[in-house]
């Protein structure tokens, strides 16, 4: 899973990209971590997940949970189709409160 911060478009971004899997949850939940130490607000841009499992969703809810104990604000933003598709699923879509934006194709 690759991070690339991207102040230069949004204060705060941190764009994802690759597969968001338990082979990279725990180096991955140790850095966002470290970003929400240093950022007040983290906004995730999700546009290049290709993959997710149920570690790559626990993951981001224990972001989620995280920035909320901390005061700080975290958002998800350019949902790719793999990671909307396994949102839904979970029926978790509501837990992260983000309007869903997709950057690849339209859906049926």
């Amino acid at each position: 899973m690759e991070v690339l911060t991207r102040d230069d478009i949004a204060p705060g971004r941190v764009e994802l990209r690759g597969s968001m899997d338990i082979y990279a949850a725990g180096e991955l939940h140790e850095r966002l971590l470290e970003l929400l130490r240093t950022r007040q607000r983290l906004e995730l841009d999700l546009s290049g997940v290709d993959e997710i499992d149920t570690s790559g969703v626990q993951l981001l809810m224990s972001t989620k949970r995280a920035a909320a104990a901390q005061g700080r604000a975290l958002s998800l933003v350019a949902h790719s189709p793999a990671l909307l598709e396994t949102l839904e699923l979970c029926q978790l879509l509501g837990f992260f409160g983000d309007p869903v934006v997709e950057t690849v194709g339209v859906r049926a």
